[in-house]
């Protein structure tokens, strides 16, 4: 039986793109191959926030327990190696349980599963198949991926998520959100923006991009990514979405984001999340 190591599991709504305010069950996996430590830090600096919070990271026994950073990935524990004793590795018929028990009727009737990460495409791909053949799983209709774009969907996967669309009776949905890291990240252009493979995931679902947008140089990063991915065959939506994994960094700049994509005929995607639930752990 396959299994996948899961950093979060929780039920909440979500709170970017698409499917903003929907009720979701996430499903975070362990592993990334970025650290984005740019997020929030003036243009070429990066955060330190990371090698500090957590020196003796043996003192932890549960996410709800990490502190929250207000620069670089807010979700660092997802992929930070000395906090992977905090993911367990479940095999994918006691994850599907799990995941049910999560649900307010314990069954799927709305809602809506989000694997994200860490990077959900890097090491588990083989595992989806078998957790979404469970018949616990059966009723479950929509699917979003949250990747960064760099990961190729392996033959097997993208034949499997194409069969199962169809293989239903009930409309089913298959959806990449893109969260495509410009350089504020601190990762390097030519590693982030990979256009053949969000191209590519055009075949096994909807697909859109989202990009956090804290400068003018940040949007003007934006439309250079977008022309890439757009002449490499991108029909989806684009949305532009604040920094700040905190309440006191994204209230300043949500407003002016806004604008940029209003005056550019793109979409706006607001982070929930922060004000709703100041990005705690599980949420």
């Amino acid at each position: 039986m396959a299994s996948i190591k899961v950093s979060e599991l929780f039920y909440s709504i979500q709170g970017e793109g698409r499917y903003m305010g929907v009720p979701s069950i996430f499903l975070r996996t362990f592993g990334c191959n970025f650290t984005c430590d740019g997020f929030g830090m003036p243009a070429g600096e990066l955060s330190n926030e990371r090698n500090i919070i957590a020196v003796d990271s043996s003192k932890y026994k549960t996410y709800k327990e990490l502190p929250l950073v207000s620069t670089g990935c807010d979700s660092y524990a997802s992929w930070d190696r000395r906090f992977r004793h905090l993911s367990p590795k479940l095999e994918t018929d006691a994850l599907a349980e799990a995941i049910v028990e999560l649900l307010p009727y314990k069954e799927w009737r709305d809602e809506h599963l989000v694997i994200t990460g860490g990077e959900p495409l890097l090491g588990w791909q083989r595992s989806y198949p078998d957790l979404l053949d469970n018949p616990l799983m059966a009723n479950l209709r929509e699917i979003t991926f949250e990747t960064n774009g760099t990961q190729k969907i392996k033959d097997e996967l993208a034949e499997y998520l194409i069969f199962w669309k169809y293989s239903s009776t009930k409309d089913r949905e298959i959806t990449f959100s893109v969260s495509a890291k410009l350089p504020c990240s601190g990762e390097k252009w030519e590693k982030a923006i990979k256009p053949e493979v969000v191209d590519a995931y055009q075949e096994s679902g909807t697909v859109y991009l989202k990009f956090v947008i804290a400068t003018e140089q940040d949007f003007a990063d934006a439309q250079r990514a977008i022309k890439e991915y757009r002449d490499a065959g991108f029909t989806g939506h684009v949305y532009l979405m604040p920094v700040g994994g905190v309440e006191s960094v994204y209230a300043m700049n949500n407003r002016r984001v806004a604008d940029l994509a209003m005056q550019n005929g793109l979409r706006y995607s607001d982070r929930l999340q922060v004000p709703l639930f100041k990005n705690e752990w599980g949420t």
